[in-house]
């Protein structure tokens, strides 16, 4: 499997736009191999909780398994055929045996209410209509709120014939430990570097995939993704070299984290982490076998002789501490200000040798 959707079956009507068909991406292919074995044994678990970072193709996966249980006729490799009445019906997003539950997009909490959980919940409602399965996608389900994930918990506790409840999201430490005990657990892992960059390489010749993909934090759809963004490598450098002024003392800490929130705290940490971990890499080893920024490494390198470990540990755990908050109603202004005075204090130690301290 080589693609991230298989094309949907030519339509004999006029229905515009129907929903493509997905293919689990190919480092996912022994996973997809798994679920499908325990499908045909018929002891595939009521509850799938699949993990990963931004990127990777979980979501690629459920779907695809979705299409696949709802699926009359499907291929050898277990995909949907496109073409049967329940696949024109998935095709139409209309199909009374797939329910897809995600956050209230009126809410400002970004939370999945349990409102959502109770919409399909009864039994009755988990109960096959037309398909072999009811398949309910989760999506994210770390932001199931507490009362949600309770009423989830009942469900998961008690299962109805072949319903299968997929839960996705890049989080699951949020969930309770009681519902993730109760899911088979199928990490998405970060994939072969040689194999994103090829897949990377099919769907679009680029000369920079490689560097876009380390910043991708080796994530190929959010490499994918972010090309698109025409600007992003440029507010990357700017995020860098932001930092470097205010660690040689050549810039005013407030006034360039101004510039930072104006790109966005959400990018600014992701960069931020991501160089630390850089600099902490260089100053125990002058070619490390990674870096998320190679293409400043002379830049880095040349910092992270000068740099207290043990003080850039403690900002790197800030940085992780104050991207955790991301969330939150916190003021990203006044956060990122603190982060880049704390830095300052930072390279005016490593400057003048006299050790650094964070927080």
């Amino acid at each position: 499997m080589s693609a991230t959707r298989a094309e949907s079956a030519p339509s004999k009507s006029a229905a515009p736009s129907p929903r493509p068909f997905d293919v689990p991406l190919p480092w996912t292919d022994a996973i997809w191999s798994r679920l499908q074995a325990a499908r045909a044994a018929d002891r595939l678990a009521h509850g799938l909780l699949i993990s990963g970072p931004n990127g990777v193709g979980k979501r690629a996966l459920a779907r695809a398994l979705a299409q696949s249980l709802l699926c009359q006729t499907p291929s050898a490799q277990g995909l949907a055929c496109g073409q049967c009445a329940d696949c024109r019906l998935l095709a139409a997003g209309s199909h009374p045996d797939l329910i897809e539950v995600g956050p209230d997009p009126e809410s400002k909490s970004g939370e999945i209410p349990i409102d959502a959980v109770r919409l399909f919940a009864e039994r009755e409602s988990l109960t096959p209509s037309r398909a072999l399965f009811k398949v309910v996608l989760i999506d994210p389900a770390d932001r199931l709120n507490q009362a949600a994930a309770n009423a989830l918990l009942k469900t998961l506790e008690e299962p109805t014939g072949h319903t299968v409840l997929c839960l996705i999201g890049e989080r699951i430490g949020r969930l309770p430990a009681t519902i993730r005990s109760r899911c088979l657990l199928i990490p998405v892992p970060i994939p072969d570097e040689a194999q994103a960059l090829s897949w990377l390489a099919s769907r679009a010749p680029r000369a920079d995939w490689p560097l876009r993909l380390r910043l991708a934090h080796g994530a190929p759809l959010r490499a994918l993704a972010e090309a698109a963004d025409s600007a992003r490598l440029e507010q990357r450098g700017q995020c860098l070299d932001g930092l470097l002024e205010i660690a040689r003392g050549r810039g005013d800490p407030v006034t360039i984290a101004g510039r930072w929130n104006e790109i966005g705290a959400g990018r600014i940490l992701d960069w931020l982490a991501g160089i630390m971990g850089d600099l902490l890499r260089l100053g125990v080893c002058a070619t490390p076998p990674r870096l998320d920024h190679p293409d400043r490494q002379d830049d880095l390198a040349a910092l992270a002789q000068r740099l207290d470990p043990a003080a850039a540990h403690r900002f790197l755990k800030r940085i992780l501490e104050t991207r955790a908050l991301g969330e939150s109603n916190l003021n990203q202004q006044l956060l990122l200000e603190s982060l880049a005075l704390d830095w300052a204090r930072i390279g005016q130690s490593a400057r003048t040798g006299t050790g650094g301290s964070s927080g």
